[in-house]
């Protein structure tokens, strides 16, 4: 079983993911609960816990698995393993989120 990275390991990931484009047009954050933060806006990745167009809030552990395609989206905030601050947002992202998701995880 793979270890969970650590945030400075996850955001490397994502920066090199994200490259010169997010490709989702608009500010994410997702707040991994207590974890640490990270910010997308386009090219730039943070840590600075600032407001974004949409944020979500999921374990480090379910971000993973829903990159790796094995917790789908809709289940996980049907359940509660992901919160998220504007459905209707996370529905019109969906597809460039979940190819960006599943470069990093």
């Amino acid at each position: 079983m793979d270890s969970m990275p650590s945030l400075q390991e996850l955001t490397a990931k994502i920066i090199e993911a994200v490259g010169v484009d997010s490709g989702l047009g608009k500010t994410l954050k997702l707040d991994l609960k207590g974890d640490g933060v990270v910010y997308i806006d386009r090219q730039s990745v943070t840590n600075d816990d600032k407001p974004a167009d949409l944020t979500i809030t999921i374990s480090m552990d379910n971000l993973i698995a829903l990159g790796q395609g094995r917790l789908q989206p809709a289940f996980a905030i049907m359940v509660g393993k992901m919160k998220c601050s504007d459905l209707g947002l996370l529905m019109e992202l969906e597809e460039p989120l979940t190819a960006l998701i599943g470069r990093f995880a």
